[in-house]
């Protein structure tokens, strides 16, 4: 029965090749079921065989394995799941070689920032400039954006809830930051994804203020800090939002 099931899977990824190259009009939406076939088939095997291969190398393959086919079907309905099949095993390699999810420490520094900068890869792969070679569009370069974006929020906020690896909280900064000024020019600009990249940001910003006002604060301040962090947050992200919106207009405008 195992044998027969593994078969099934392998066939239908072999149909939808067939049925991708008989009807191109009808290569994105079959190529996306090939992959999507593909990622069963190492999950079936997985759980199956028990192959003891950790679950970043086989989104590694999966996504190796799914690469052609994006390219040959240059649609973002196979690019926008391949760029989240990538950043999974992105992730799931950082957690492979810090052994823990949520605690970030000073010594996970080379881990977490060869994940960013798979991560800024990613995105440049998806990107207006490989765009010719690869035939990605906005939405594969948008989904990469937020899930980069996420991630390195997530882990400079998580360093700065520690307190152990602050180094972490100020590349982070550092990156989102380079990542606006990029998204804001003319060339590269794109609200969705300078968005999400300011999102992160302000998130960045308001928990830094916020652990210093907290850090080591007595009983009786706890009101106060609280009152200005709050102040700062909604003045933050509302001149945010002014900026976003007027860097739109004038992106907008005719020249």
């Amino acid at each position: 029965m195992r044998f027969e099931i593994g078969a099934l899977l392998e066939g239908f990824v072999v149909a939808m090749c067939a049925g991708a190259l008989w009807r191109p009009s009808a290569r994105g939406p079959l190529g996306l079921l090939a992959v999507l076939a593909i990622g069963g088939l190492f999950a079936y095997f997985g759980q199956t065989y028990q192959t003891g291969a950790d679950p970043w190398q086989l989104f590694a393959v999966w996504a190796a394995l799914a690469l052609p086919f994006c390219i040959a079907a240059r649609s973002d309905v196979l690019w926008a799941p391949w760029a989240l099949i990538t950043m999974t095993g992105i992730s799931l390699w950082v957690r492979a070689h810090t052994g823990h999810s949520w605690r970030i420490q000073s010594d996970d520094l080379s881990a977490h920032l060869s994940g960013w900068l798979g991560a800024l890869v990613l995105v440049a792969i998806l990107s207006a400039p490989c765009r010719r070679y690869t035939g990605a569009g906005l939405w594969a370069l948008r989904t990469a954006l937020a899930l980069a974006a996420v991630m390195i929020t997530t882990t400079a906020i998580g360093a700065l809830v520690g307190g152990q690896a602050l180094l972490h909280y100020g590349l982070g900064l550092l990156v989102l930051a380079g990542a606006a000024v990029m998204l804001a020019r003319a060339e590269a600009f794109d609200v969705f994804g300078l968005s999400a990249v300011a999102l992160g940001l302000d998130s960045l910003l308001i928990g830094g203020l916020a652990y210093a006002l907290f850090h080591n604060l007595h009983n009786d301040g706890w009101f106060l800090a609280l009152l200005l962090t709050g102040l700062a947050a909604a003045g933050l992200v509302a001149a945010t939002v002014s900026a976003l919106l007027h860097l739109s207009r004038h992106r907008a405008a005719p020249p």
